[in-house]
């Protein structure tokens, strides 16, 4: 028997003699298979649903029926730490500049804790040696065994304190020269002849440098510097000893404060390359009181009168002597 495909047509059955042909009904027509239901999506899990982020609520309906694929979530955590670390040493670093620039800032004595006490010293500017001419040495050099100052003379002079009035009454020329008549001024009369033979004639004076000035609270400074042809003349000048008197005092005496003067030296005698001499008008002095202080460094000799109502404070005098002997040096 010979297979058929479905498409053909089978004959129609004949008719029974002597009758009419039954018509055959249509076999009917194939029902369409059924399409298959979609894959329902897996169910997500708690862990999932927790990482997704969630939904903007102001993006744009997606129309595309398509999704796009999750992306990885973020570990915000770790985000957060390190934006508290950074925020808190930010912070810590901004204090910290603060506090440097408050306990800076201020003066020392306007700080709480920090305050030094003040004793007494006057602010100098702070001291400069001078230049000195080609190829001169330096006052005590190994080759200078004289002491002996190339130096301009009144660029050796102290240079005065922060808060002082220049005393023009000691006639200095432009380049801070004085006359040897206004520095034997400072002595007495009965004394000043003696002392102006002894220059002349024994001592070898060359010439005089001076400044002076005066201090709010009354103190009046004057500081010359004597050059002398060597330094064997500086030691022989009358001028720095006890019993030769300073304008209207009587008498003087070793400075005995200076032996518990705190600068460098604790008694009288040898600085570095200098002597230093300091002596006091001994009481009763009057209204006022003056102090000398003299400084023999190789050919110059230095001499600082300080005078004021009432006394003389030690610390400024000190000062005054210790900062002139170190430009001498």
């Amino acid at each position: 028997m010979t297979d058929k495909t479905a498409t053909e047509t089978l004959p129609a059955p004949e008719a029974p003699s002597g009758g009419t042909a039954v018509p055959t009904a249509p076999e009917p027509a194939p029902e369409p298979a059924p399409e298959p239901a979609p894959e329902a999506a897996p169910p997500s899990s708690p862990d999932t649903a927790s990482a997704a982020e969630p939904a903007n609520p102001f993006a744009a309906p997606d129309l595309s029926g398509t999704q796009a694929p999750p992306t990885a979530p973020r570990d915000h955590r770790v985000l957060f730490a390190a934006l508290r670390w950074t925020a808190a040493t930010l912070v810590f670093a901004i204090a910290a500049v603060l506090t440097a620039y408050v306990v800076i800032r201020p003066e020392r004595t306007d700080v709480p804790g920090l305050a030094t006490k003040d004793d007494g010293r006057w602010a100098y500017p702070a001291l400069a040696k001078p230049v000195l001419p080609a190829g001169a040495p330096l006052p005590f050099a190994p080759d200078n065994t004289e002491g002996t100052h190339y130096a301009a003379l009144s660029q050796l002079l102290l240079p005065a304190p922060a808060g002082s009035e220049p005393d023009g009454s000691l006639g200095a020329d432009k380049d801070g020269m004085v006359s040897q008549d206004r520095f034997l001024a400072e002595y007495s009369e009965k004394f000043r002849e003696r002392l102006r033979t002894g220059l002349r004639e024994d001592a070898g004076l060359r010439q005089i440098a001076g400044r002076g000035w005066s201090m709010p609270d009354g103190t009046m400074t004057h500081v010359y510097l004597l050059r002398f042809h060597s330094a064997g003349f500086t030691g022989t000048f009358e001028g720095c000893k006890a019993d030769v008197a300073l304008g209207g005092a009587d008498s003087f005496d070793l400075d005995s404060a200076w032996t518990t003067a705190q600068y460098g030296q604790s008694t009288q005698g040898r600085m570095e390359h200098a002597i230093v001499t300091t002596f006091a008008e001994e009481k009763p002095y009057g209204p006022q009181q003056t102090k000398i202080g003299c400084v023999q460094s190789g050919d110059v000799l230095g001499v600082v009168l300080q005078t004021r109502g009432g006394a003389v404070s030690d610390v400024p005098f000190h000062q005054t002597v210790i900062l002139q002997d170190q430009l001498l040096e």
